[in-house]
């Protein structure tokens, strides 16, 4: 009896053993896990990313791998992957509408429990919201702010002054056409986005809105804000307030445009004068300071708070409580500080301060602090595309078509995508 007890317990450690070998294969020769992140491949190589990756490694002895997926294939390669079981450990993504291709539900932890969410500023902490409130991932990335950016110079040799109200920015740009100036530089050749920042007032303010949008109770058409905003871009462009060449203009064109000073205004973010503008043109960043987008949809104007890309955790992954580990671990002061050193970001963690804040922004803060709203309208409604919607104004610009057949388009490519993505009521 005893030679039998023996024999079954050798062979229970014989399978144990074997069963804990197939289960550590993803395992270093030293016992150590590797945890795999995929993201855009700019993104995995921004210098906080690449130096928190080392951090860890160095305090754990564990590994990173990243996986990194070509910037303009990223959506449509990582969906492929997601759908034939190809998950990461850790996903970084930004909060729009392209998260809903992913299967949040089936594929994701939600974080509300994590001790670093007291760490996160209340701004930081909406983006990564999603409708029911469930926090998604760690926002880990610049947090910038994105208004009306303007040549403080231009306007200082000319006499005018930066617009508080809709009415004031309207006479600014009159004055600056009157003066020779293209006063707004929009990039129509691809770039829409301030169209999403000019949205946030309408759906952050009134959660009751988005809420309908996003079930199909009511489209773009029932929302009075939308078609004054489409009708006043439509008129800006037929004004001369976006210059005669901002059909051509794209996104590279920003840099040169602005920093020559043949316009004086863009809708932008803080972060790009200091890794996109020319460093060696007629204005620099030191020429530059804000004031609220003002595309008619709310008079005092509005900000937008930072696009952050987020570290989602895998809930059916091997090593989920290896990653929670890790977003501990970027999410502590001392570590998001060495990682964060002399990044131009607004802070995501209540404790960062290595961080630098742009001048500019510091300069506008009372009215930033008045009129910032958490990115809404590309990160809650079902379906945003700012692609779609550069379809739309492109035949608005071109006289194919007028505010409603703007808006109409916008509706249509916005409810298919939304469909699409399986969203209920679509």
């Amino acid at each position: 009896m005893k030679k039998i007890y023996f024999l079954f317990a050798a062979a229970v450690i014989i399978l144990s053993a074997a069963l804990t070998g197939c289960f550590a294969t993803d395992k270093d020769e030293g016992g150590s896990v590797t945890i795999t992140v995929m993201g855009r491949k700019s993104d995995l190589a921004k210098s906080y990313m690449t130096s928190i990756f080392k951090l860890y490694e160095d305090a754990t002895g564990n590994k990173i791998a990243p996986i990194p997926i070509e910037d303009n294939e990223f959506e449509a390669e990582a969906a492929a992957r997601f759908a034939k079981g190809d998950v990461p450990d850790i996903f970084m993504h930004f909060h729009n509408s392209d998260l809903d291709r992913f299967n949040i539900d089936d594929n994701f932890l939600y974080l509300n429990d994590q001790k670093w969410v007291d760490e996160l500023t209340e701004s930081t902490l909406a983006y990564c919201r999603n409708n029911n409130g469930d926090i998604m991932g760690l926002p880990y990335w610049e947090n910038s702010v994105s208004g009306c950016y303007y040549n403080k110079t231009i306007l200082d040799d000319l006499g005018l002054k930066p617009a508080a109200t809709q009415a004031e920015f309207d006479v600014l740009c009159q004055a600056l056409v009157s003066a020779g100036y293209t006063p707004i530089c929009w990039s129509a050749n691809g770039c829409s986005w301030p169209v999403q920042f000019a949205l946030d007032p309408v759906f952050a303010d009134d959660p009751e809105k988005l809420e309908k949008i996003n079930k199909n109770e009511i489209t773009y058409a029932d929302i009075p804000e939308v078609t004054d905003m489409i009708e006043w871009i439509g008129n800006a462009a037929d004004k001369g307030w976006f210059g005669s060449n901002y059909l051509k203009w794209d996104i590279n064109s920003i840099s040169p445009v602005m920093s020559s000073g043949q316009a004086v205004m863009t809708f932008i973010w803080d972060t790009w004068f200091y890794t996109d503008l020319a460093k060696d043109g007629k204005y620099t960043v030191d020429d530059f300071e804000l004031m609220p987008v003002f595309l008619n949809t709310v008079d005092s104007g509005t900000y937008e708070g930072g696009n952050l890309n987020m570290m989602m955790v895998n809930k059916n992954g091997k090593h989920i409580d290896t990653c929670l580990d890790f977003l501990s671990f970027c999410a502590d002061e001392k570590n998001y500080n060495a990682a964060f050193d002399g990044i131009s970001t607004v802070k995501c963690f209540k404790g960062q301060t290595t961080n630098i804040q742009a001048p500019m922004i510091t300069n506008a803060s009372p009215s930033v602090e008045a009129n910032l709203r958490a990115s809404t309208s590309a990160s809650k409604i079902k379906g945003f595309s700012n692609d779609d919607i550069n379809v739309a104004l492109n035949d608005l610009f071109r006289k194919k078509t007028d505010t409603a057949g703007c808006i109409k388009i916008m509706d249509e490519l916005r409810i298919k995508a939304a469909a699409q993505q399986g969203v209920k009521g679509f």
